[in-house]
């Protein structure tokens, strides 16, 4: 049978905007008003190459049987009873309430696997708050915007790593599934002629003209590897003062949809022209969605001094891009071959980097290592107490750091504490997160 995950939490925390978001149709009625939902919605669907009944639910309230209410609470707990996962939303922007944590109690008792999940998560906020989800006793959060789509491909991988195998088809893991990655670049920057090449067909119009790709288009293929990919190609992204016409803003808005669902990025430049302002810009978009990245240098063949033109781009990254400190480079022409037989290695080793989970006691050393080579620095009169850090998942790397008044750790030290992570578990060109937690202070203000 279908693996039925069910979606339950509050009213109002976003439960069927998500449940729209998964099976990529507006099946659901969203409004801001709490109780839209009311009856239980399913839906068949296919998350990172699992198939899933999905059940949308109304929202977890304590109410007397008779009542509408209780009666809706009754259908959602029947749900529950006969889902092979449950999704616990909870509202990242008003934080833990008093009910989330009695229903999250509730669905302990119940014995079912529960993936929480931190809704309306986007910007610094919600990071904090999907980190007080630990406390829930559920295992790790995952945070995510289901109405900005951000975070929501990795949630569909956690969903499929949880639940049971098909029977018919045998064990399923994330080995068997293909590596999603986006080639993303400006405009005539060479994207479709290197999905080309790679798939050995004339597969997108290609030519002289910038512009001639308008959609996000997905391929799949086999790599040299033997390992499964996906591969799809995007419209160029041009500076959005220069974008102005309505067909050429949805390409925009595809492009930068297939880049957050994508988990690797390869940012095509051209080599000819250069790093460019906007190349730099849409590198630290991809730095921005945590998502692993590889920069193809392309029309190499039409490059005269080949050393300089890399050194130029080294330098530039270095300078423009310290967030992402050893992106790996590769020179290559999808005209002629040379260097794209590099383009998969690298692909590949910057994804395992981007899926790395440090030993706690590495990560214990190196934080003792660190804190005695530059201690932590004095604020308003008073130098920071840091105590410990713990990482709290991979995908990209995001660590948990710990202590007094560690909330206002500047950015310089956060630099440092970065690039020395970065270079202690050899993690070049990853992104790395870093989410500061303060501990109360039991003296304050006696």
């Amino acid at each position: 049978m279908t693996p039925r995950v069910v979606i339950t939490g509050r009213p109002n925390v976003g439960k069927s905007t998500l449940f729209n978001r998964l099976v990529g149709s507006r099946l659901a009625l969203v409004a801001d008003t709490p109780g839209v939902t009311r009856d239980r919605k399913e839906a068949e669907t296919t998350l990172a190459g699992t198939k899933v009944l999905l059940v949308d639910t109304a929202g977890l309230e304590e109410a007397a049987p008779d009542t509408l209410s209780g009666r809706m609470r009754a259908s959602t707990s029947r749900a529950v009873d006969e889902a092979d996962l449950v999704l616990f939303v909870f509202d990242a922007r008003a934080g833990l309430l008093p009910e989330d944590k009695h229903f999250a109690s509730w669905l302990r008792r119940t014995g079912k696997k529960v993936l929480v999940v931190a809704n309306k998560a986007e910007g610094r906020g919600g990071a904090a708050a999907t980190m007080e989800a630990y406390e829930l006793g559920l295992g790790e959060p995952v945070g995510i915007s289901a109405e900005h789509n951000e975070g929501v491909y990795d949630l569909m991988r956690d969903i499929a790593d949880l639940l049971p195998p098909p029977p018919e088809e045998g064990a399923e893991d994330a080995e068997t599934l293909p590596l999603h990655f986006a080639i993303v670049g400006r405009p005539n920057a060479g994207k479709s002629t290197l999905l080309n090449h790679l798939l050995g067909e004339q597969r997108m119009i290609t030519g002289p003209e910038p512009g001639l790709t308008r959609d996000a288009v997905a391929v799949d293929l086999t790599g040299p590897d033997g390992k499964l990919y996906r591969l799809v190609d995007t419209a160029g992204l041009r500076k959005r003062a220069k974008v102005d016409e309505g067909l050429e803003r949805m390409s925009t808005s595809s492009s930068i949809e297939a880049l957050k669902r994508a988990e690797m990025v390869v940012l095509a430049v051209d080599a000819v022209q250069g790093v460019q302002e906007q190349d730099l810009h849409i590198a630290r978009l991809i730095e921005r969605e945590g998502r692993a990245c590889v920069i193809a240098l392309t029309k190499w063949d039409a490059v005269e001094d080949r050393a300089k033109a890399k050194q130029a781009a080294i330098d530039r990254i270095s300078i423009s891009l310290s967030q992402m400190k050893g992106i790996t480079l590769v020179p290559l022409s999808a005209e002629t071959g040379e260097g794209v037989g590099k383009l998969f290695p690298a692909i590949r080793e910057t994804y395992e980097k981007w899926n790395t989970r440090v030993p706690t006691s590495a990560l214990n050393r190196w934080f003792e290592h660190a804190l005695e080579r530059f201690p932590p620095p004095m604020v308003e009169g008073r130098r920071l107490k840091l105590r410990y850090i713990t990482q709290v998942k991979a995908r990209p790397p995001t660590f948990a750091l710990f202590g007094t008044r560690a909330e206002m750790v500047p950015d310089t030290y956060m630099r440092y504490l970065v690039n020395s992570l970065r270079e202690a578990f050899e993690m070049p060109g990853v992104p790395i997160r870093i989410m500061l937690r303060g501990t109360d202070n039991p003296y304050h203000e006696k």
